[in-house]
């Protein structure tokens, strides 16, 4: 029998299954011709001074990102920072030697993911020069970036991925939910005295050769998430290559990413590896998944936002720290947390640099001002064959009390009285002027010191949970 002619009509109109995912592609591609490509402008690279650069004719904002071209040398990918009437202040991500004066200054391309054959619907992609998008999307698991999303694991081009912004509106705070779960570090000192929740800011004060990124790395090892999201800014280059083969190991490289900015990468890429770390936790965080960020060291990141303030001519204020580095502090350190109305969570640990163990340093000052808890790290500790040297007396979680049953609070607080008590009067006992039995609490402290200071130590290869972290509480203190 004869087809009727509407429905053979209605035959050619539908795809076949094996052509749809070919006409997806092709309408990616015509959404991306169809937006707006504004003309290219190109300014003068008028004068360099130290870090900075100085161009004219080059009407962009500040964030922008710009190509600076000369003939004979590799383009250099520079930032704006700052102007002055028709004059831009450009903060380079590279190499300057070579350049000259005259040489051509365009704003950069954004980074626009590949057309992928099988991917479904594309959001809008935005081709404004200049603005800075970098990749970010599960394609980054497994992987190590730099501050620009390029690989450094010789591991291919990333797949998966999309352009997006670094900057993001701050989540309201009344829609965050509050810290009330536990989360189980790994580390006993940590469950036991400084308990941590999940969405919680934590710092790691500590000066330098104390044992910072080895108790990070603990923490990336036991820590229960979903994702892990390293930034490594300003910190030997060494580290790189030794947190991700023998801290993070073979099962766990699979949930994280590494961002690494070194200390020899310049001020404009260790500030951008900060941001894009917490814009990929960010991302993660959206998906619905917990996600632990750990960043080594929210000082070289104030560092590097110094050389750039006083490089362009912001007055020093504190220290020698301009203004500037004191707003951009909570502007990073705000972003992580719970996410909107309860889905997903960034659980930060901050490393931050004491310089010369002086807990009074400007930039750790601050730190500890914004942050949910500092867990300080202890040289004398450290040098007596204490790790980790986590000095218990001037370490504090401001989220404990939330996020613990009431008995586990009383046991810590007793713990920490007694270990006190025996830290005040440790000089009394070491040159022999105490007498047994003349203060009872003090007696009790030295009996009991041998096993606290046995529970507060543990190996990096070792992990203690919860239970087993209250449990050696408990028996620390003589079973009370």
């Amino acid at each position: 029998m004869p087809v009727d002619a509407p429905l053979a009509d209605a035959a050619k109109l539908t795809p076949e299954p094996a052509a749809r995912p070919w006409q997806q592609l092709l309408s990616n591609a015509r959404a991306r011709l169809q937006g707006d490509i504004p003309l290219e402008t190109h300014g003068t690279l008028t004068r360099l001074t130290g870090l900075v650069l100085e161009a004219t004719g080059l009407p962009v904002p500040v964030g922008s990102q710009c190509w600076i071209r000369q003939q004979g040398q590799d383009p250099v990918l520079a930032e704006v920072v700052g102007f002055a009437g028709e004059r831009a202040f450009l903060m380079p991500a590279g190499d300057i030697q070579g350049l000259s004066s005259g040489a051509i200054v365009t704003p950069a391309e954004p980074f626009v993911a590949p057309l992928r054959f099988g991917d479904g619907v594309e959001p809008p992609v935005s081709l404004a020069a200049g603005v800075l998008r970098l990749p970010i999307g599960s394609g980054l698991l497994g992987r190590v970036v730099d501050s620009q999303g390029q690989p450094l694991d010789h591991g291919g081009p990333l797949a998966d991925v999309s352009a997006d912004l670094l900057d993001r509106n701050p989540i309201n705070a009344m829609d965050r939910d509050p810290v009330r779960e536990t989360l189980d570090t790994g580390v006993r000192s940590l469950n036991a005295l400084l308990t941590v929740g999940r969405g919680q800011r934590l710092g790691l004060f500590a000066g330098s050769g104390v044992g910072k990124s080895v108790l990070l790395g603990m923490m990336a090892r036991y820590t229960q998430a979903d994702v892990i999201v390293v930034g490594l800014i300003g910190e030997r280059g060494r580290e790189v290559k030794e947190f991700v083969e023998d801290i993070l190991g073979a099962q766990d490289r699979s949930r994280a990413v590494v961002v690494a900015a070194p200390a020899d990468a310049p001020p404009l890429l260790r500030m951008q590896g900060a941001a894009y770390a917490t814009a990929i936790a960010e991302h993660f965080r959206d998906k619905g998944q917990h996600v632990l960020l750990l960043m080594d060291s929210l000082t070289r990141y104030a560092m590097a936002q110094r050389e750039i303030a006083l490089a362009i001519g912001e007055p020093p204020a504190t220290k020698g720290y301009p203004p500037s580095c004191f707003a951009k502090l909570p502007a990073l350190v705000e972003r992580s947390g719970n996410g909107l109305n309860g889905v997903g969570s960034i659980t930060a640990f901050y490393t931050v640099l004491s310089e010369g163990d002086d807990q009074q340093d400007p930039i750790a000052d601050a730190a500890r001002a914004i942050l949910d808890g500092h867990v300080v790290l202890s040289r004398a500790l450290a040098e007596s064959g204490h790790y980790p040297a986590i000095d218990i007396e001037q370490s504090a979680s401001r989220v404990m009390h939330n996020v613990v049953s009431r008995e586990h609070f009383e046991l810590a607080r007793r713990f920490r009285a007694v270990y006190s008590r025996y830290q005040k009067g440790r000089d009394l006992v070491q040159v022999g002027a105490y007498m047994a039995g003349s203060d009872p609490q003090m007696d009790e402290a030295i009996r009991l010191q041998p096993a606290m200071a046995a529970f507060l130590q543990q190996s990096m290869f070792e992990s203690a949970s919860m239970d087993e972290s209250i449990s050696g509480m408990a028996a620390a203190l003589g079973g009370q």
